[in-house]
């Protein structure tokens, strides 16, 4: 199952896909799946802010400064991990800087089982390159750096951790 906002990439062959436009309403379309999940993967954040008011119609042009007031929007992890579920969870970091102490923090405070964390802050790698480097982080483990490679490539060796690290945690509940 894939809860996707509105992009320009068609969903995997296979995938049941779920449409939302709002960070509601994602969270309303995670809600109601997370119990039936073995493993959930929140890989992308919603905006981190959203307007205060909304118009309903264009607002028209002033000379004058113009102020946008802002609030903070749910985190939709942390929201979702707070409540009873099973599954495994796996979350994603993109960090500017202090990647290493920020993505141990959101282990922590999000309570997920792996958190993927990426420096977004390099031209060369990540958001607009095919190429990127992962480091991933557990509560219990070192961390696991995933060397710069093509995103495909990373995105498989990805799925083979979660796995493998799904299945030793399981087996340390048995």
């Amino acid at each position: 199952v894939l809860v996707s906002g509105p992009v320009a990439l068609a969903a995997p062959s296979g995938a049941e896909l779920v449409p939302v436009v709002t960070s509601e309403e994602m969270f309303a379309a995670l809600t109601a799946r997370i119990a039936d999940c073995d493993v959930f993967v929140m890989c992308a954040a919603v905006c981190d802010y959203k307007p205060v008011a909304t118009a309903s119609q264009k607002l028209p042009k002033q000379r004058a400064r113009f102020a946008l007031e802002l609030e903070p929007t749910r985190d939709l992890l942390a929201s979702l991990t707070s409540q009873p579920h099973e599954c495994f969870v796996v979350g994603f970091a993109a960090e500017t800087h202090s990647l290493t102490t920020n993505a141990r923090r959101k282990l922590l405070e999000k309570k997920c089982d792996l958190l993927v964390a990426n420096d977004v802050s390099r031209a060369d790698l990540g958001m607009d390159s095919e190429e990127n480097e992962l480091v991933i982080f557990s509560p219990n483990d070192e961390a696991e750096t995933l060397t710069r490679g093509k995103k495909t490539e990373l995105a498989r060796a990805l799925v083979k951790k979660i796995l493998h690290a799904r299945e030793k945690c399981l087996t340390k509940k048995t």
